[in-house]
């Protein structure tokens, strides 16, 4: 297959992840499907996610998968992170990154001073006193009135799928989870569904449908395994691949070859795709070379040290800003662009903004268009969080 174009491939992109307007969808579940899971290590992430990728949606929406319908699962699992994924999703994914996850977080324990017969011993209370209801770890702390880092074995204990974490106590902005017994609270998923091997190629395939075209760099980057069982993963559906050049960038990229036709076939529509996309979108973090997306002479500006993306402002899916919501009486969304825009983009920037800012704030906001902004590499850890708290 020829070199494939950077545009096309961006477009193609876009509409994998549901961010082009014919793309957007208001299925809760096809959405998180089709782009590999929400990330959710920041509270709001998930929910400005699929704000970007849905033509009506509303908070109350992903609570009632997350609690009422238990459609959807909060789990850590690539790169050690905490996505939200579909029940189907969460055998697969547990299963291909458990064993380098727990043992990050029995390293974690040992380093605290929790033994393994502690952490026995506790684990085993914490679930006698969790109700149907859900218990946050101050309260089962309390509960147990015992003086040990109670956080550090709930969270060992959902690493391993004893609990899972439920919604926040106070609120879609709060961090504070209620945890759950696993099996009370998804019955019907059986962790063991699928072994570690077998797992690991499932969650490469998805990888690909969700992201690809892409390297074994990115692969092996977003999973957070090794390079072997990857290899092994892309050997065992060779047959289903097709390997292409683009234009502009570097390597051999892999994709699925049931989206030859589809990446074929993308047109770059006439009409700029403008989003505004959250830190750590699932977007963003796709890919451990970012060339795709951004001019690398402003790569400090949107990653941190880490390789964390801040809130990025997209056009036809290329990095040209950055926004953030300044809070208080009256909330500000700052924007940050990184090359000129004429008025007709400039007008649509700021609608948007407006739009984002009012669905997270809760009320409107005003906008204003910074002049500079300081390097995330000069700033402090979390910066990628608060990019234009200095501007």
């Amino acid at each position: 297959m020829e070199a494939i174009d950077l545009e096309r491939v961006n477009h193609f992109l876009l509409r994998k992840q549901h961010l082009t307007e014919n793309t957007k969808t208001d299925d809760i579940l096809q959405i998180v499907s089709d782009i590999g899971g929400l990330h959710a290590t920041g509270a709001t992430t998930p929910y400005v996610s699929l704000f970007a990728r849905m033509k009506s949606f509303e908070k109350e929406d992903l609570r009632r998968e997350l609690q009422d319908k238990r459609t959807l699962g909060r789990i850590r699992t690539v790169r050690r992170t905490l996505y939200v994924l579909t029940k189907e999703m969460i055998p697969i994914a547990h299963s291909a990154t458990r064993k380098f996850i727990e043992l990050r977080a029995r390293d974690f324990e040992k380093h605290l001073g929790i033994t393994p017969a502690i952490y026995k011993n506790t684990s085993k209370k914490i679930l006698e006193v969790l109700d149907n209801d859900g218990l946050t770890a101050k309260e089962v702390k309390r509960a147990l009135g015992m003086d040990l880092n109670i956080s550090s074995i709930m969270n060992l204990m959902c690493d391993q799928g004893i609990l899972i974490r439920g919604l926040p106590k106070k609120g879609w902005k709060s961090n504070i989870h209620r945890y759950y017994n696993f099996s009370r609270f998804l019955p019907d998923v059986d962790l063991n569904e699928v072994g570690e091997e077998k797992a690991t190629g499932l969650l490469v395939h998805q990888y690909l449908k969700s992201f690809g075209p892409a390297t074994e760099k990115d692969i092996v980057w977003w999973t957070g395994l090794r390079k072997t069982p990857i290899r092994k993963a892309l050997d065992d559906i060779q047959e289903q691949l097709l390997h292409i050049e683009i234009e502009g960038l570097e390597g051999n990229f892999v994709m699925l070859g049931s989206d030859e036709k589809a990446l074929k076939t993308t047109r770059v529509a006439q009409k700029k795709t403008v989003c505004f996309l959250p830190a750590s979108d699932p977007h963003l973090m796709g890919y451990r070379e970012r060339g795709r997306y951004l001019d690398y002479e402003h790569y400090n500006e949107l990653f941190d040290p880490s390789g964390n993306a801040t809130f990025m402002i997209l056009l036809d899916g290329r990095a040209v800003g950055v926004w953030d919501l300044e809070k208080g009486k009256k909330p500000l969304v700052k924007l940050y662009l990184l090359e000129k825009v004429d008025s007709s983009l400039s007008k649509t920037l700021r609608r948007k903004a407006k739009d984002i800012g009012k669905f997270i704030a809760e009320k409107d906001v005003r906008t204003k268009e910074c002049d500079s902004m300081i390097p995330l590499t000069e700033r402090t850890m979390g910066s990628f969080m608060t990019p234009l708290k200095f501007s």
